[in-house]
Parts: C-alpha cells; structure tokens; sequence
C-alpha cells in the first residue's frame, strides 16, 4: 500500500466536504479561480494545510526540469485537488489528474465539477495503480 494513502483517504472526505461547502454558500456557474480560493479558504479554517498553482517537477532520464503543469490544489502533500466547472468531465481531465498523481507519486485526486447542482454528483476519484492494495509495490 502507498504510504500515504490512509492520510489522503481522510484528507479527501475533508476536502469533499469543504467542496460542498463552498458549493452550498456560492452555488454553481462561477468560474474555476473562486472555487479554488473558497476551496483553500475552507481548508485553511479546518487545520489543512493547501497550496495551489504549484508548478510540477518533471524527471526524464536523470534530467530534471519544471513545466507550467498547473496543479489547482495539493493538500498536505497527500492529495490534488483538480477543481473543474464544466458541462462534463472528459476522460482527458481525468488522465490529466492522473499524470498529475503519477508525477509527484500521490496516491489520490479528486476532480471536482463545480458545475454540478448538487456537487456530490460532480466528484471523481482517482486512485493510482496500486496505491491502495496491501501487497502493492508502491513505497
């Protein structure tokens, strides 16, 4: 099992729960930058430790370079939040989550479509192969 996906197991019913809450004071339709301060805001009240806007790290054969891969919410260095606002998530949003987890070895995201009447509808979670099997080879 990944080490940290306990932790980002719990820290994502936290984030989910601060998404709602947002959701339920600003309703959908505005744009992605509100929910995203509203989102940190939130966190930030309950204890959680965020960052947002971080740019990624990327490792090709031993060189190391950074990409303007925006990532919209890391939480506790556990779990990336991607906040969308959209009609639907595509699968390429969720293979961009992906590659986003897979980059910085998180074990967990969540897309959150802002978009949604009732929020709970628009979450996806994505798990990173393996990440949460006991005999998994993550370390």
């Amino acid at each position: 099992m990944h080490p940290k996906f306990h932790r980002a197991d719990e820290l994502s019913h936290i984030a989910i729960g601060a998404a709602i809450e947002v959701h339920k004071l600003k309703g959908p339709g505005l744009i992605e930058s509100i929910y995203e301060k509203c989102v940190l805001r939130e966190l930030g009240l309950q204890g959680i430790t965020a960052s947002q806007q971080l740019r990624v790290p990327i490792e090709y054969k031993g060189f190391v370079f950074e990409e303007p891969l925006r990532i919209d919410i890391l939480v506790e260095q556990h779990l990336i939040l991607e906040l969308k606002v959209l009609e639907k998530v595509l699968p390429i949003h969720k293979a961009q989550l992906l590659s986003y987890m897979k980059l910085l070895d998180i074990p967990l995201g969540l897309i959150i479509n802002f978009h949604s009447l009732r929020l709970t509808d628009g979450v996806s979670r994505m798990i990173l192969q393996g990440a949460d099997r006991p005999d998994s080879d993550n370390k």
